[in-house]
């Protein structure tokens, strides 16, 4: 069996790697006050200032990429250059998605500075479709060629409605339980991962029994069984057949959903009883190794940042991984890559994308960082994959398991920014103490939403 040697999450620096030279960034933008209707707007009609791509005096051509978070990609970098020794990569890596949003948007609205590769995500795929105009149509490159290697819903997630292909698929986020096993059997739960699924309610789990779990370990032990609603409730959100937005794309569905406020309203109840630790959504390492909550929800790409909070090597954390998530099935998050149009090298650019989404790198970067394969043959490369880390759980097949039932949800323009800034900073009052009443708190929420997109 493989084993997933996952790199260390959120260390960003400038960094060599193997000989590619990679910046890595926290750097806030500026234009995360850009809205999706505003960016249209700008970039509409507008061609793109000169991408980054370069031929040198030596002849050989330099290619730009962005990417964000622990994808994986940068380790192949150099064995694409060894292969193609007339290309230079020069990459820059963001601190997440978000940043990566905010620094795409920016430089379109700028209408200069886009990478000749540019990662995006799922969140905010919708935003970048309304302004495909700055991306290639990689049918033009050969995508249809290999079409088939992908999930069908995966591949059309980066088609627009015109049929233009804008981005080439990487990872899928379907998404299983992270859990102590030690904390839970502290707190006479079951801790074995096929018992804790059972006990969750196996297929049949719902968020009901999930609070119920989360009470009896709070009773028992006195400490936060959760970090943040954040997180869970963008599972939830993901679970629906119909989010944030309706299936048009541009109907937004939130203000007069009852089963998300419902949903929302349990969350709070959840709060007032003690189940959430207060933390925020992330850099919560030093929490997760004292044991100060027990569960995370984990898409894929998550396994990669828990364990990046300890020292590389590290097998006896404590955490596990089970084949279970309340509500049943959920994709959360995975990217794509597309090319500028403002690239000077674009079949360069094109070819080096495609390779990188190829199911042999898709499983190399699920081996290298976590994030799961959207290829049906980068699935079968990986299914034999453990995790030391999570105590020897088997990776592989249980992303693959909780990849099925998985339906893409229509995301809008202002997806990830509803998340990111209507929810998410409701959630961390409500975490807080600052708002108790769920009615308040959904009222909070809704205010925050009409300053987005009102």
């Amino acid at each position: 069996m493989g084993t997933c040697p996952w790199e260390r999450a959120h260390e960003f620096r400038t960094y060599a790697h193997k000989g590619v030279i990679v910046k890595a960034t926290r750097s806030k933008i500026a234009a995360s006050v850009v809205g999706a209707a505003s960016l249209a707007l700008i970039a509409s009609g507008c061609s793109q200032g000169t991408g980054g791509s370069a031929a040198g005096d030596d002849g050989k051509t330099t290619l730009t990429i962005t990417t964000f978070g622990t994808m994986g990609v940068d380790a192949k970098y150099q064995e694409y250059m060894e292969e193609n020794p007339n290309i230079v990569i020069e990459a820059t890596n963001l601190e997440g998605g978000g940043a990566a949003r905010d620094d795409a948007y920016a430089k379109i609205a700028a209408r200069t500075g886009l990478s000749d590769i540019v990662a995006i995500e799922e969140g905010w795929l919708g935003t970048i479709a309304e302004v495909s105009d700055s991306f290639v149509d990689l049918r033009d490159y050969g995508i249809e060629d290999v079409k088939d290697q992908w999930l069908g819903w995966k591949y059309d997630q980066g088609t627009t409605t015109d049929g233009k292909v804008i981005g080439a698929g990487l990872d899928i986020g379907p998404q299983g339980l992270c859990y102590r096993g030690d904390l839970f059997a502290e707190a006479g739960l079951p801790s074995e991962r096929t018992e804790v699924a059972e006990y969750f309610g196996g297929e049949d789990a719902t968020w009901d029994r999930f609070f119920e779990v989360g009470q009896e370990y709070v009773d028992s032990t006195g400490k936060a069984f959760y970090h943040s609603p954040r997180f869970f409730w963008n599972s939830f959100v993901n679970q629906q057949e119909e989010g944030y937005y309706k299936k048009d794309g541009e109907t937004l569905n939130i203000e007069d959903n009852k089963v998300l406020k419902d949903q929302f309203t349990k969350i709070v109840e959840a709060e007032s009883k003690g189940l959430g630790a207060g933390l925020p959504g992330w850099e919560v390492g030093p929490e997760a190794k004292a044991g100060d909550f027990a569960v995370y929800m984990c898409p894929s790409w998550m396994l990669g940042i828990v364990q990046g909070y300890y020292d590389e090597g590290t097998t006896d954390s404590g955490w596990d991984f089970a084949d279970v998530l309340p509500g049943g099935a959920a994709n959360w998050g995975g990217a794509f890559l597309g090319v500028s149009e403002s690239s000077e090298h674009k079949e360069e650019a094109a070819k080096l994308a495609l390779w990188l989404a190829s199911p042999e790198q898709q499983a190399a970067a699920f081996e290298v960082a976590g994030p799961f394969p959207s290829t049906l043959e980068g699935q079968e490369l990986v299914a034999d994959t453990t995790s030391a880390f999570f105590n020897e759980a088997p990776v592989g097949e249980i992303f693959a398991a909780r990849a099925q039932g998985v339906v893409a949800q229509i995301k809008g323009p202002e997806d990830s920014n509803i998340q990111d800034n209507v929810f998410g900073p409701t959630f961390d009052r409500v975490s807080q103490g600052e708002i108790t009443d769920p009615d308040e708190a959904w009222d909070e929420a809704m205010k925050l939403l009409n300053q987005l997109v009102g």
